[in-house]
This record gives C-alpha cells, sequence and structure tokens, in this order.
C-alpha cells in the first residue's frame, strides 16, 4: 500500500506574454552567471594548482564543486515545494556570491577546493530553481522554447567562461574572475526578488514547513555520495586500491547509499527522489540518460583544455578558443531545438538526433592525437556541440511530457541530481584514468630524465616543462599524455552510446495538456481584459473549474475568502488526480 505523501501546493503561474519575458530574461542572466562560474575555471587549473602548491590534486577543485553539487541537488525540489521557489531561489544566488568570495582569498588548495563545494551547492540550486520557475509560469507546449533559450545559456557560459579566466590569469590574477562573479550573483537576485511573481503557497506555520524535510535522506544521500567519489576520483594515485581507507569508504559510502534509497522507497513522507518515477520505463531510460551525459559532458569541459594544453602545445587561451567549436553549437542547437519543440509538439526526433550526432563525434574524438588535423577537430567539435545541444533540454522537456503535472518540481531536481552525480563520478573516473595511464605509460629512465619523470608523477595535471629535451623524449612524454586523453575520450564514448541505446524505450507523447491550453488562453485573455478584466476573468475561472479543472490552482489570481478555499480544495483534487496521468 502506497504511503500517503504530504500536500504539495501547486505554484504554476501562468504569465501572460509581456511580464514572462521578462521574467525569463532574469532567470536566464541568472542561470548565464551560474555557468559562467561552473565552467570558466578548467582551463586555469594548472595556473591555480601552480599558486596554491597543489598541482597533483588541483582536480578537485572541480571533483568537490560537483559532489557538493550532486549532493545538494536533490533537495532544491522539495525544499521549493515547502518555501517556494523565489524564496530558495534568491537564498541560492545570495551562497554563490558568498562561495566566490571565499574563493578569491584562499590561500591553500584545501582551501580552494572547501570554498568550491560552497559555490557548488548554490550552482545546483540556480540550475534546479531557474528550470523549475521556467516550468511553473509556461505551459508544457511553451515550455521547449523557454527550455531551449536556458539550454543556450549553459552553451554561452560555457563560452565565455574559459575567456573570462584565461585573460585574468594571464593579465591580472586568477581570483579577479571571482572578484567579478560576486557582485554579479548579488544583482542578479536582487533583480529576480524584485521581478518574480509573489509565492502562491498558502501560509504555514515554520515548524509545519519544517516537519515535511526528508531529513533521512538528506543525511544519507550526502554522506554516501561524498564518501564514494573521494577514493574513486583518487585510486591509484593518491590512494591505494587495496588500502583499508579506501575500501572502507567505499563500503560505507554504498550502505549509506542503500540506506537512502530504502528511505525515499518507504519511509519518506515527501521524498527527495520518489522512486515511483521509476515505474515508467520511458522516464526511467531517460533519468538513466542524465546521468550517462553527466559522466561525459562535464569532463569533456575539463579534459579537452588539459589535451590542448598539454598534448597539443596551446596556450591558455588558445584552449578556452578550442571550446567554442563545442558550446556555441550547443546553444544554437538547443535553442533551434526548443523551437521545434514548440512548433510541431514533438521531441522523439531531436533526441534521436543529439544522441546520433554526438556517438559520431566521439567516436572520432577519440583518435584525437598530436597530428590530428586542427580544422578535422574543429569540425568534430562542433558536431559533437550539435548533439549536445540536441539532447541537453528536450531530455527534461521529454521527461516533464511523460510525467505527472504534480512531480513537475522532482522530475526537474531529481533529473539535475543524476545529471550532477554523473558529472561528479564522471570527473572521479576520468581523473583516475588519466592519472593511472600517465604514471603507468611514462616511459623510465634514461627514456625520460628521471627528474622529469618524478616531477611529472606529483603533478599530473599540470603542464609539463619540455625545456632541453630532446626530440625523443619529448616525444615520449607527449604521447604519453595522449594514451592518457584517449583513456578519457573512450570512456565519454561508451557513455554516449549507451544513452543512444536506451532511445529505444522514448515513445514520444507530444507536448498538448489541455488544462494548460486553457490556462494560456485565459491568460492571455486576462492580458488583454486589462486589471478589471483579469480579476473578473480570475474569479469566474475559480468558481467554474471547481469540478474539472485545476486552472484556478494555475492562474492563481483569484481574490476573496470563497475563492480562496475553492482554489485549495480544486489544489487538493488536482495533486490526487496527477498521480495517476
Amino acid at each position: 500500500m502506497a504511503k500517503d505523501e504530504p500536500t504539495v501546493h501547486d505554484q504554476t503561474n501562468i504569465l501572460p506574454t509581456g511580464r514572462l519575458l521578462v521574467v525569463f530574461g532574469a532567470l536566464a542572466s541568472a542561470l548565464l552567471i551560474t555557468f559562467i562560474d561552473q565552467q570558466s575555471i578548467g582551463v586555469v587549473l594548472p595556473t591555480i594548482g601552480r599558486d596554491l602548491n597543489s598541482s597533483s590534486t588541483i582536480t578537485w577543485a572541480g571533483t568537490s564543486s560537483l559532489i557538493a553539487n550532486t549532493a545538494f541537488q536533490v533537495l532544491y525540489g522539495r525544499l521549493s515545494d515547502i518555501f517556494g521557489r523565489k524564496v530558495m531561489l534568491v537564498s541560492s544566488l545570495c551562497l554563490l556570491a558568498l562561495g566566490d568570495l571565499l574563493c578569491s582569498f584562499a590561500k591553500t588548495g584545501p582551501q580552494f577546493f572547501a570554498f568550491r563545494a560552497i559555490s557548488g551547492v548554490a550552482s545546483g540550486g540556480n540550475m534546479a530553481l531557474a528550470m523549475m520557475v521556467v516550468s511553473d509560469v509556461t505551459t508544457l507546449k511553451q515550455r521547449g522554447k523557454f527550455m531551449g533559450i536556458l539550454g543556450s545559456c549553459v552553451g554561452l557560459g560555457n563560452a565565455v567562461g574559459p575567456f573570462i579566466s584565461s585573460s585574468f590569469a594571464e593579465k591580472v590574477t586568477w581570483r579577479a574572475l571571482f572578484w567579478l562573479l560576486c557582485p554579479l550573483a548579488v544583482c542578479a537576485a536582487l533583480v529576480l526578488y524584485f521581478l518574480l511573481p509573489p509565492q502562491t503557497i498558502p501560509p504555514e506555520p515554520l515548524k509545519a514547513k519544517l516537519a515535511k524535510i526528508d531529513y533521512l535522506g538528506i543525511l544519507f544521500s550526502s554522506v554516501g555520495t561524498v564518501l564514494l567519489l573521494i577514493p574513486i576520483s583518487g585510486i591509484g594515485t593518491e590512494f591505494a586500491a587495496n588500502s583499508p581507507m579506501v575500501i572502507s569508504m567505499l563500503t560505507i559510502g554504498a550502505v549509506f547509499l542503500l540506506f537512502f534509497v530504502l528511505t525515499e522507497w518507504k519511509v519518506a513522507k515527501l521524498p527527495m527522489f520518489p522512486f515511483r518515477l521509476f515505474k515508467k520505463p520511458a522516464l526511467a531510460a531517460m533519468m538513466i540518460q542524465n546521468f550517462l551525459i553527466g559522466l561525459a559532458y562535464y569532463s569533456i569541459l575539463y579534459y579537452l583544455p588539459l589535451f590542448y594544453q598539454i598534448v597539443r602545445q596551446m596556450s591558455v587561451i588558445q584552449s578556452a578558443l578550442m571550446i567554442l567549436p563545442v558550446v556555441l553549437p550547443q546553444s544554437l542547437a538547443s535553442i533551434a531545438s526548443g523551437q521545434y519543440m514548440s512548433r510541431t509538439n514533438r521531441y522523439g526526433e531531436v533526441i534521436w538526433a543529439g544522441f546520433s550526432l554526438w556517438v559520431t563525434a566521439a567516436v572520432v574524438e577519440s583518435r584525437f592525437s598530436r597530428t590530428f588535423p586542427l580544422a578535422g577537430m574543429i569540425v568534430v567539435l562542433v558536431i559533437q556541440g550539435a548533439g549536445v545541444g540536441f539532447t541537453f533540454q528536450p531530455t527534461l522537456v521529454a521527461a516533464q511530457a511523460h510525467s505527472a503535472r504534480a512531480d513537475r518540481a522532482v522530475v526537474i531536481s531529481s533529473r539535475n541530481f543524476l545529471r550532477s552525480l554523473g558529472g561528479a563520478c564522471g570527473l572521479a573516473i576520468a581523473s583516475a584514468l588519466y592519472s593511472n595511464t600517465v604514471v603507468s605509460r611514462l616511459p623510465a629512465p634514461p627514456a625520460v630524465p628521471a627528474a622529469l619523470a618524478s616531477e611529472i608523477k606529483a603533478s599530473v595535471f599540470s603542464v609539463p616543462d619540455l625545456t632541453g629535451l630532446t626530440e625523443s623524449e619529448k616525444d615520449a612524454v607527449l604521447d604519453t599524455y595522449t594514451l592518457a586523453s584517449r583513456s578519457v575520450f573512450y570512456f565519454w564514448t561508451g557513455c554516449i552510446c549507451c544513452c543512444w541505446l536506451l532511445m529505444f524505450f522514448i515513445k514520444d507523447k507530444g507536448l498538448q495538456r489541455r488544462e494548460e491550453t486553457q490556462e494560456a488562453k485565459k491568460a492571455t485573455d486576462a492580458e488583454a481584459q486589462g486589471p478589471v478584466g483579469e480579476s473578473q476573468t480570475a474569479a469566474t475561472s475559480g468558481m467554474e473549474d471547481g469540478e474539472g479543472d485545476d486552472t484556478a490552482a494555475e492562474t492563481g489570481d483569484t481574490t476573496g475568502s470563497d475563492v480562496e478555499k475553492e482554489k485549495t480544495s480544486t489544489n487538493v483534487r488536482s495533486a490526487q488526480r496527477d498521480k495517476e496521468p
């Protein structure tokens, strides 16, 4: 027998077009700042590592951020259901500003990793909550278009971030990046505070809200995730695979995640990660796809710059330029996919095309080498970027089409949790593959000078100093790093091939919902009639739709005590009905 869940208040508030564009512009700006923060440090990690004397462990800057992002990502869906999207989003942006400010003053590697973890917690919130707010203020048919534009902000942030960070690193200091991002995050929080529509959640005592939080789920998921990912990322380089510490952390982490599964399945009254979502094969396949996308995509943004700087001997700015063939087509493809979905009410063809392009590019990318033609590399990266753009946001829109409207927020947070978990695992696995390949395949002296070999093994992720070496010695070192990069490229290829195979479980259900069409029409009518007509229309809709529709709960514009009671009762009936769409 299924356990009863506490009431989740519907926060849908379909906005008229003019107001929607203003709100959406603010949300897109916040998401852009978030992705600039998240993806800007990849190209300057070697510089930061040298400055903080942490070259051998500097990849933990990315891993710690993604671990924190993952551990807390799943919280945001339920916390926003309880406390409201607006409160959580503004708070998350303020936390990002704090994390960036602390990063700018870090003196040691561990300090920097800890502060990046704070930023990671905030980044996860900003990404999830921006998408939730868009889902609240748009119909399912409109959502593809607006989610596509949000997806372009991901690509734009990935494009702009490396240039900003590399310019600061070469001309001033890498710390200036965080001095820039901190006030930008504060400004975004202030803008959203004033522009986001008022909350539609009925007032509840704080004690009642706190009682809905899944504390056991928070504990088990966060501790289990951290205990698993720390040893995975360091196996073979920092930790011996058979060391008691590694075995203990992996075992305890697995046990905690098992407890998390049992808690969400059987114990939690309002689970952060409802496993009933996996009862539908299509939705389960899309959730697994997002985990695999995370495995591949996040490590791409960290290990392609390493390949350019070490194997191809490019400068920091040149390696940032070589990210553009991925992220710019990603932005354009994301916008195009959104337009296609909104105009045709379909998403299947877009996702099929995306994974097919990505698989093709990944197979060729695994053959990148020191002599691979630069023009050919750019073509492959453009194809890969288009594939990413056709899959990132369309898979989210498709997941919402396959789920009940009452699960909208938790579908977004669960999808983002799995993608972030994949990203953290992907970085950890890629770090282990890369570093172990360098250590195991680096030729022994005299093929490579003993001093240089020791330096490389101590600082695997730093650009080695090849001055004074003979051509054969340079070839030996660079060929070793080529093999290390390819080991990561093969890993990406396998992940995306699995995503392509999972498409056979997904059937296109379309994007049209009857009730959302009615809500959009009423929002347009209200905008045309003006304030007086809007009030009358909202009140009338609350009276008319009490029997079978939840439009009164969607508009959030009704007034008067009787209408408020009607809206509340409608919310309850809507939530019950949506559990069985």
